[in-house]
């Protein structure tokens, strides 16, 4: 496996890892904390990384396919998930902070299907 693309995997997995982590905890606990927002972040950090690092291996997004779009819709709904929980954290009511948790799953949800649709596109080529 080239280096860039062993990069790209990497890292497209550690978003997986740290958006579900935040996710997930978010929901058992049913209550946004702190570092739940910490890890949306991360996870956001690191799935634009990888997304910047699969344009190496394949310049030139094709802007028509659906997993290009629903990549797109995963990354725009991830960053304002963040910004949202963000704001919610630092400025939001205790039933604010309460009721987040079924947010987070469905733009988690969505987020998978580009994440799904991409390893079929790396295993089938």
């Amino acid at each position: 496996m080239p280096g860039i693309t062993l990069a790209a995997s990497i890292l497209i997995t550690l978003a997986l890892v740290f958006y579900s982590l935040g996710v997930w905890a978010e929901h058992i606990a049913r209550y946004l904390k702190s570092w739940h927002v910490v890890a949306f972040w991360t996870g956001l950090f690191f799935d634009v990384s990888g997304t910047l690092a699969m344009e190496f291996i394949r310049p030139g997004f094709d802007w028509a396919s659906a997993h290009t779009i629903t990549g797109q819709i995963a990354l725009w709904l991830m960053f304002v998930h963040a910004v949202w929980a963000t704001r919610v954290v630092r400025e939001g009511s205790e039933d604010a902070r309460r009721q987040f948790h079924r947010l987070s799953l469905v733009v988690w949800g969505i987020w998978l299907i580009p994440y799904v649709s991409g390893m079929v596109i790396g295993m089938t080529g």
